[in-house]
């Protein structure tokens, strides 16, 4: 409308731009309004059952594309896969991968099964529904990854992302930290030797995280664009 100023919008252009609008102003976020988001590239559909894909998270994914093999098989797990962006991303980069996507939520799974539909790898990526690791016991992975919840309860978060994106998908606990307590020692087990664990971490929680994994081999932390350290990498001795 501000570029084509001179166009007329039909009556359902124009109702829907209102209710939009309207919408908008509420706070609710413009993904959900739109349900769509992009991530790494992709276009992936979103609603309120998942959370909303960020640029933060991309790191994540550069980072194991980094330490993971794009010419041999590998078998990764995603952890609280929500829209499956992480899963759709690393199988749409690593032909050889095989992904399982695991999440607590029905819907959110369904979403994820969706938008991998829309990218052509159904077939490699498969859905569980799952608390952490659990429903894949006894199987072995060569990489983890995860964007686990880690906002601890009584932090203050921003309108559109506190009364809008699922809270089991951001809330960890009082500390924030509670699922990394959880999830580190079963990826432990998980993980083939020499497999990696890379996990999205929240602001001030680098220290915290060092610890849990001191008895990794190969700990490095990655920073994001603004300096602050987002990603966590640990590989299986």
């Amino acid at each position: 409308m501000l570029t084509h100023p001179d166009a007329e919008l039909a009556p359902k252009q124009r109702m829907l731009y209102e209710q939009w609008l309207e919408r908008r102003a509420r706070h609710e976020p413009i993904q959900y309004i739109l349900g769509e988001q992009e991530f790494y590239g992709l276009a992936l559909r979103v609603t309120p059952d998942v959370l909303i894909p960020r640029p933060e998270t991309e790191h994540l994914v550069e980072a194991a594309l980094h330490r993971l093999s794009h010419d041999a098989p590998v078998n990764i797990a995603d952890i609280g896969t929500g829209s499956g962006a992480i899963a759709i991303a690393l199988a749409h980069a690593l032909p050889h991968a095989t992904v399982t996507a695991l999440d607590t939520s029905r819907p959110a799974l369904e979403i994820a099964r969706q938008n991998a539909e829309r990218h052509k790898l159904v077939g490699r990526i498969r859905f569980v529904e799952s608390d952490l690791l659990t429903g894949v016991a006894g199987e072995r992975f060569d990489a983890i990854v995860s964007n686990p919840p880690y906002v601890a309860d009584s932090e203050a978060l921003e309108e559109q992302v506190r009364d809008y994106e699922p809270k089991a998908a951001l809330y960890a606990g009082p500390t924030g930290l509670e699922i990394y307590q959880r999830l580190i020692p079963q990826a432990w087990e998980a993980l083939r030797t020499g497999g990696w664990l890379l996990l999205e971490i929240g602001h001030g929680q680098r220290d915290a995280l060092a610890a849990l994994l001191a008895h990794w081999s190969e700990v490095e932390f990655l920073n994001d664009l603004q300096g602050i350290p987002r990603v966590a990498c640990a590989r299986r001795p």
